[in-house]
């Protein structure tokens, strides 16, 4: 099957997720993960419908991004980001969705100057090495340091869970980050729409739990290939 295809089927699947607890499918959008795609791939799935795509490396994005700056595209990064990367990041990218640290915080506001960036908090919930974010203990702190910025409009949370065969070992994992995206708008009486959750072979349970953004690539462009 081709991109136009896998898009349809993906939509339609969003659709009956959304069905199983009541929700609206317009309240999830879908986000094409394009790492390691063409260009062409990337306009393909535009032509498909999609409108945001994620993008994992700064160092990736600059070779691509200007090649498709002719679409109306909604660029985020889904991938960690160094703080000596930030310069090229936020010039890049509408959405950072991996913030994780002060120090990232601090750089972000000294690049922006005068200018707004819409950001997600990344959280760990993996004891996984391999798996970047903030740690649950940490949060609330972070999230509060974020606030005192004028120009870091905050949006919600993402997160990367473990990957496991059956899905619903996934669900713990993002209804654990709907639960602290809860705590936080009450805490700090502030609203978060955005739950950024769910991947190409566990997106449906993610929408079930309550994301709002689903970040599928292999479902979309079929099995990634390395340069």
């Amino acid at each position: 099957m081709g991109i136009k295809e896998n898009v349809e089927r993906i939509k339609e699947e969003i659709r009956k997720s959304c069905e199983r607890v009541g929700r609206k499918p317009e309240e999830v959008k879908l986000l094409a993960a394009s790492k390691t795609r063409s260009p062409d791939e990337i306009r393909e799935a535009f032509r498909a419908g999609i409108k945001l795509f994620g993008e994992n490396r700064v160092q990736e994005a600059r070779e691509k991004i200007p090649q498709l700056k002719d679409l109306p595209i909604e660029w985020h990064l889904i991938g960690h980001l160094q703080t000596n990367k930030v310069k090229y990041a936020v010039e890049l990218f509408n959405v950072i969705e991996t913030v994780d640290r002060k120090k990232l915080v601090d750089e972000l506001v000294k690049r922006l100057k005068e200018e707004n960036l819409e950001i997600f908090v990344e959280v760990k919930l993996s004891p996984e090495e391999t798996k970047h974010g903030c740690s649950q203990e940490d949060l609330f702190s972070l999230v509060e340091y974020i606030l005192q910025f004028k120009n870091l409009k905050l949006k919600g949370l993402m997160t990367v869970p473990p990957y496991f065969e059956n899905p619903e070992e996934v669900r713990p994992f993002f209804r654990k980050l709907r639960e602290l995206r809860d705590k936080l708008e009450k805490e700090f009486s502030i609203e978060l729409p955005e739950l950024s959750m769910g991947m190409s072979h566990d997106f449906k349970v993610a929408i079930e739990e309550g994301a709002t953004i689903v970040r599928i690539g292999t479902a979309i462009f079929g099995e990634r290939r390395y340069r």
